[in-house]
């Protein structure tokens, strides 16, 4: 009799007490973890490395929306044997002493929110580094959280503007990891904070310490990463989120009287982006007579090869050769301490519910 309603699922020589047994006391809801997402990027700047992370990159269906047959013949046999000695070079450029500048500065964050919590009194919230590409992996962030007894994860990706193909493709990441687990961690997501005032204040205050510091320049150019134009048309909500972003900075700084523009860069491809192109737009005020301009990336948290190299050499240098006297790049939030700030800010409002005021773990 026993043999037939034997439960499948436990071994036959289990203990029954302890399934007869009641618990002695309610099991508590253990720490709380943060993964903190960013892109990724090459483990080193050379032609192999990069490869390997353009391979991963440029093969995920959200980043090039094009049936996945005839793309990976285009990357396979066209992109991934040129395109990584071309890159290298840059890379190499940017490189610093510690690292690629945006695992660095995005481990810098997350240190820096880690320590702003302690500081706060939140002692049992726990933070992770995971990168969509390459090391260190959001698989690996999600893992580290779990063997640290959290049950309860926020991911909290650094692209303060959302896009299916950066903070969507991210997310579907760790929604694949978790269907594959037993016990699943409860988890939340935040989608954007394009004008979360925390973000905007941090934005303006970089602005305006940099001009207080080496003087006002006749524009302000705020270039975020392209988009292809079909994917906004499609109802990507990311160009009106760059937008969005433009107007509460320059009303943030209306007081400075400084022209604020919006451009896109970093193009990929022959069909048509979010414009207006950077570069472009630029040569244009050169040979118009402008002469002095500051650009910023608020796109971008963590300074990168696209704001390091593209921004800070190629667009300056293009500026310059249609006539523009100067171009000077205003580096991103990195690890200032008024975006740490508010992103303690930001990650607590959004673990409402799973934290107390008094700095304790909800039930």
């Amino acid at each position: 009799m026993s043999k037939i309603f034997a439960s499948p699922y436990l071994p036959e020589a289990a203990d029954p007490t302890l399934l007869a047994s009641e618990p002695q006391s309610i099991q508590p809801p253990g720490p709380i973890g943060i993964v903190l997402i960013n892109l990724g990027t090459p483990a080193a700047p050379n032609a192999t490395e990069i490869r390997r992370y353009l391979k991963e990159f440029l093969s995920d269906p959200r980043v090039i929306e094009i049936p996945p047959f005839l793309w990976q013949i285009i990357l396979r046999l066209f992109i991934l044997p040129r395109r990584p000695a071309k890159l290298a070079p840059r890379y190499q450029d940017i490189w610093l002493p510690e690292g690629a500048p945006l695992l660095v500065w995005s481990q810098a964050q997350a240190d820096g929110l880690q320590s702003s919590l302690q500081a706060r009194g939140y002692e049992q919230v726990f933070v992770e580094l995971g990168m969509r590409y390459g090391q260190p992996s959001l698989i690996s962030a999600v893992e580290a959280l779990r063997a640290k007894g959290c049950q309860r994860i926020l991911a909290l990706p650094l692209y303060p503007q959302y896009a299916a193909s950066t903070t969507a493709t991210a997310f579907d990441y760790i929604a694949e990891h978790m269907a594959r687990l037993r016990d699943q961690p409860e988890w939340r997501t935040v989608k954007r904070y394009h004008v979360d005032p925390g973000y905007i204040g941090a934005l303006a205050n970089k602005v305006r310490q940099y001009w207080h510091e080496h003087g006002k320049p006749e524009r302000l150019l705020l270039s975020f990463h392209g988009l292809p134009r079909r994917c906004a048309e499609q109802g990507d909500p990311y160009y009106r989120d760059c937008l969005e972003t433009s107007l509460a900075l320059k009303a943030e700084l209306a007081d400075q009287q400084v022209p604020i523009h919006v451009s896109f860069q970093s193009r990929f491809g022959a069909e048509r982006w979010l414009e207006p192109y950077t570069e472009p737009l630029l040569r244009e005020w050169a040979k118009q007579g402008v002469a002095r301009v500051d650009a910023m990336c608020p796109g971008f948290l963590a300074d990168c090869l696209e704001t390091l190299e593209e921004i800070q050499i190629e667009c300056r240098d293009a500026f310059v050769e249609d006539g523009g006297q100067q171009l000077r790049y205003i580096p991103c939030l990195n690890a200032d301490s008024s975006w740490v700030e508010a992103l303690t800010d930001l990650a607590l409002r959004h673990l409402s519910g799973w934290v107390s005021h008094d700095n304790t773990a909800n039930t």
